[in-house]
């Protein structure tokens, strides 16, 4: 069965064990003025979309789509399990909060990741889908132990979820 992504609710007892993990690590590779992930709290915020790949009753992954004006969106804690990685759960989270971008009728998708080597796989997989570095948006300011990336949305659909 292939994998999917579902919304769900981030204050699930799993999912709060998840994005714990990831604000630890985050803590431990960036400095704390650096760190920028959300806690449970900070996705069920008005407008932020959220969801989770499960197999069964496990938990493999999350990300969101937090909104950042009328016309873009960020995405925001995505996060695979280490016994997920490496089986294509944060493509279809990425896919599922594209989907979204494009339903809100958003012309592009940012967002802001790490530059320490910890991070690599997350770049490697927003260039792999069509993200380009840019400077900082919204709240951010130059950083470097921050890395900047958009995806203009302005390709159809089927073309611009080709690879996923």
């Amino acid at each position: 069965m292939a994998l999917q992504a579902q919304r769900d609710d981030p204050r699930r007892a799993d999912v709060v064990a998840l994005l714990t993990e990831h604000l630890a690590d985050m803590h431990a590779t960036s400095p704390a003025e650096s760190v920028h992930a959300l806690d449970a709290d900070g996705l069920v915020a008005r407008g932020v979309a959220f969801w989770t790949v499960r197999e069964g009753d496990g938990l493999l992954g999350c990300g969101a789509l937090a909104p950042l004006d009328a016309v873009s969106g960020e995405v925001k804690s995505m996060r695979t399990t280490e016994a997920a990685r490496g089986r294509g759960v944060a493509t279809v989270l990425l896919a599922a909060v594209l989907e979204e971008a494009r339903r809100r009728g958003y012309r592009s998708v940012l967002l802001e990741t790490g530059t320490q080597p910890y991070f690599a796989p997350a770049r490697r997989l927003y260039e792999r889908h069509g993200f380009e570095p840019c400077g900082p948006f919204g709240p951010y300011r130059e950083d470097p132990h921050s890395a900047y990336y958009a995806l203009a949305l302005h390709a159809g659909m089927a073309e611009a979820t080709a690879g996923f």
